[in-house]
């Protein structure tokens, strides 16, 4: 059995006898922190092959081999649904990512809005953070962080077959219902710390794809606006119902 405790992401195909190089990174962590050797077992990933046992042919310090023995799980993805959101401070960012990741996006935006804070982020960073939170919590699926873009570019651009669920503090528990919308695509869009301004308020208002969704009779942190919103939309219309 592996060791369900191991859990790598990796970029090769997996399928029975298929030989997996390791990165120096990897190679570090299973050997040097983990002190795994030759024909031990661990979990691999790819993010569509779903989990495989593989078993460790070659190690050394700066790299090392495996080989994909069998299939322990099959591929799971999550629904079509995009997060996007303003970035926040760092570590808070960084806690956004992840729980998105454990919660089932399918797709990661970080947006530049009128009040949003950070002009930049670091999105080879927040990808990795993805791939960790989806090594950690068994998930077969890793989400796209994409990199920082504009609110409104995005929304000129919107796809017309995607729903958006507009997560409005304003409205104080005054929204809509999600169950009155259906399902298929949707994306869900948090606020910045300061809020939305009132030009984006009245412009998504308009847009005849976006919901305008309470979170309750609380103004929440952006933070724990997108666990809570993920919640709400996996409960009503995801995977979780």
């Amino acid at each position: 059995m592996a060791d369900t405790k191991i859990r790598l992401y990796v970029e090769q195909p997996l399928g029975e006898g298929q030989t997996i190089p390791l990165a120096r990174d990897q190679a570090h962590y299973l050997f040097g922190v983990m002190r795994r050797g030759v024909g031990d077992a661990l979990a691999v990933f790819n993010g569509r092959d779903g989990e495989w046992r593989a078993e460790v042919r070659e190690a050394g310090k700066r790299g090392g081999t495996l080989e994909a023995v069998e299939q322990t799980a099959p591929q799971r993805d999550p629904p079509d649904l995009w997060l996007l959101f303003a970035p926040i401070k760092k570590a808070r960012t960084d806690f956004i990512v992840e729980k998105a990741a454990e919660m089932g996006a399918a797709r990661i935006l970080p947006v530049q809005s009128e009040f949003t804070n950070s002009e930049r982020i670091r999105q080879d960073r927040l990808q990795a953070h993805a791939v960790e939170a989806a090594e950690q919590c068994g998930g077969t699926f890793v989400p796209e962080v994409c990199d920082l873009q504009r609110l409104d570019r995005l929304l000129a651009d919107w796809p017309g077959d995607r729903q958006l669920m507009f997560c409005d503090e304003a409205l104080a528990g005054a929204g809509e219902t999600l169950g009155q919308a259906g399902g298929g695509k949707w994306a869900i869009l948090i606020g910045p710390e300061g809020g939305f301004s009132e030009a984006e308020r009245a412009r998504l208002h308009a847009l005849p794809f976006a919901h305008a969704v309470s979170l309750g009779p609380r103004i929440l942190r952006a933070d724990t606006a997108a666990v809570a919103a993920l919640t709400v939309w996996q409960q009503a219309l995801g995977d979780w119902a």
